[in-house]
């Protein structure tokens, strides 16, 4: 029987400082030595700068190890977050491991979940917590941005064009603004959106697709009121 350690951060600073990660190693490496088992250094499969929200099997080291590991052997998990975000995800994985005769381990959970006794379900309840609690979260971070949105902040990716950003609020650029105004006038004129992304191109050197051009003027439903400079 082989021991194998698995062991994840999620960003980038994380992975770099390793702080966390060495933790998580000692953790499973001293379970290992509770149970009269030692786990070598090569068997801790470490994920560094891998969110959680991604499927385990879709992870290299993760991937790595599901192929490894043979009937038998046992995996060590320091704490369910570690491994899985999503419940059906983590029962998906553990139903694998158990029709391998692959034995889970999480320090969190005080053992082996592949048994039928009370880790197992312990194991079902906390995954399907955890993914609660994931897109609560989520939620959360939608209603923010659309918040901050509807007062005129902004909520990050690409500059809209006409505005700066001054302090996470849009600010009326006046350059930008006085072509957005032509394009709405060429638009009532009958202009399409292809030939008005043309214009745009060649006299103002602008560079915005057809789709670009519609969603400016679909935002800019009323001449704003621009001082000339």
């Amino acid at each position: 029987m082989a021991v194998f350690g698995y062991v994840r951060v999620s960003t980038v600073l994380q992975a770099r400082e390793g702080e966390s990660l060495e933790a998580q190693r000692r953790q499973v490496v001293s379970y290992a030595a509770s149970k009269g088992l030692e786990l070598a250094d090569g068997n801790v499969f470490v994920e560094a700068g891998v969110s959680g929200s991604v499927e385990f099997e879709m992870r290299p080291e993760g991937k790595r190890l599901v192929d490894q590991v043979d009937a038998g052997d046992m995996i060590v998990f320091p704490k369910l977050d570690r491994a899985f975000r999503n419940t059906r995800d983590a029962l998906n994985v553990l139903h694998q491991m158990k029709a391998k005769g692959v034995h889970i381990h999480f320090i969190d959970l005080g053992g082996d979940v592949t048994g039928n006794g009370i880790g197992a379900i312990v194991f079902t309840i906390l995954a399907a917590f955890a993914t609660f609690e994931r897109e609560r979260i989520a939620t959360r971070i939608r209603e923010v941005k659309q918040l901050k949105k509807s007062q005129g902040k902004f909520t990050g990716g690409k500059r809209a064009f006409g505005y700066d950003v001054v302090d996470c609020v849009k600010v009326p650029r006046a350059d930008e603004q006085r072509v957005i105004q032509r394009m709405i006038a060429k638009r009532t004129e009958g202009a399409s959106y292809r030939s008005i992304e043309t214009w745009l191109a060649e006299s103002e050197n602008v560079k915005l697709s057809f789709m670009g051009v519609r969603d400016v003027l679909s935002k800019a439903s009323t001449p704003a009121a621009v001082t000339r400079g």
